[in-house]
């Protein structure tokens, strides 16, 4: 009988996590934090003396998601946050390649999203009008990106990642630092963002 492969990590947290068939019970925020502050994007096909992390560009698009829709809830702008979470085990592909893996690349994220969701409170699958305003501050970030560091002239950057009309850039800026300084910048946002819907949970004090 043919042995299957092995379809789990072990993670520096000791969980042990499944990634066919992952549970919330084996997320931790600090593997998400440590592994997305080492995956570079793009590729690593970056300027400056540091690759550009996944957890610098999840706490742009954080950012960017709470300037679009002004007074969001905090457990929209965590989901902001944790928005490509998945990634700390399965890594950052460029759009090209995940076109070319097809559907199963989409459900092994799918799968993963839903788990980490669960763990801190938010719904497995986050609802449309969400997910969709997540996605454009995605895009937003990745036309920041694109043109600041990763070499695309304005007009591909433009053409390959338009933004919404009006959308103001001032005050946002790619920032390059050591993976270290990262991971605690995307723990501290994360402990944040927590603390602001333990607060909203919290029942009215007695009078």
């Amino acid at each position: 009988m043919t042995k299957a492969p092995r379809a789990w990590q072990r993670m520096l947290s000791g969980r042990r996590l499944d990634l066919l068939d992952p549970t919330p019970m084996d997320i931790e925020l600090s593997d998400i934090a440590h592994g997305l502050a080492f995956v570079a994007r793009w590729n690593g096909q970056t300027h400056g003396d540091w690759a550009y992390s996944v957890a610098e560009h999840s706490i742009l698009v954080e950012e960017i998601f709470a300037r679009l829709q002004p007074g969001i809830a905090a457990r929209w702008r965590l989901a902001a946050l944790l928005h490509d979470a998945p990634e700390y085990v399965i890594g950052d592909m460029i759009s090209p390649v995940k076109a070319a893996l097809g559907t199963e690349y989409g459900k092994l994220d799918a799968r993963l999203a839903a788990a980490v969701h669960l763990r801190f409170g938010l719904p497995a699958a986050l609802p449309v009008p969400i997910k969709k305003a997540i996605k454009q501050a995605d895009r937003i970030s990745a036309r920041l990106e694109a043109v600041q560091i990763a070499g695309f002239s304005g007009l591909e950057a433009e053409r390959l990642f338009p933004m919404p009309a009006g959308m103001q850039l001032s005050g946002l800026s790619i920032r390059l630092r050591p993976p270290a300084e990262t991971r605690a910048a995307y723990t501290e946002r994360f402990n944040h963002l927590m603390s602001e819907m333990d607060a909203g949970n919290a029942p009215p004090p007695v009078r």
